[in-house]
């Protein structure tokens, strides 16, 4: 079996273990994404036509939500927390190190409305790790310890 055919028949359980609802849309696309690693506009059709819904409500939810991608991923990720807190606290100013420093080629650079740590604005998410109070100096300092940045 193929992984493209292995990732299909994941994808096809988790739809069956919700009976193909539509009220299960937003599970099944955090399913294909960790699947797939993005939502193609081929993926999101397949999804419409097995939970019966329009196309248009598929893309709607997914654009709707900033954690789904819709590009294949690049090998590191950055999602700056932009949200009322971490803008007031400089998360622009983080914005700004990695546009300016990362490899568009090999860093996906996104904005989050909010990652839910207010407290401990700016916050940056780096390959899954997020950093805490972090300064455009630590920013510099943490993407310069990652492999080819």
């Amino acid at each position: 079996m193929t992984p493209s055919e292995t990732r299909e028949r994941q994808l096809e359980r988790v739809m069956s273990r919700y009976h193909y609802s539509g009220s299960a849309l937003i599970e099944v696309l955090h399913a294909a994404q960790q699947l797939y690693g993005y939502l193609g506009k081929p993926l999101l059709n397949t999804i419409a036509h097995k939970l019966r819904l329009p196309p248009s409500k598929v893309l709607g939810v997914a654009t709707f939500y900033h954690l789904f991608r819709f590009t294949p991923p690049h090998e590191h990720t950055a999602v700056v927390c932009l949200g009322t807190a971490c803008y007031a606290a400089g998360g622009t100013e983080l914005m700004s190190v990695l546009e300016r420093r990362c490899n568009a080629r090999e860093w996906s650079i996104n904005a989050g409305r909010c990652v839910g740590s207010c407290g401990l604005a700016p916050v940056v998410i780096c390959d899954g790790q997020a950093l805490a109070r972090v300064t455009p100096a630590e920013l510099e300092k943490q993407i310069g310890d990652t492999p080819s940045a």
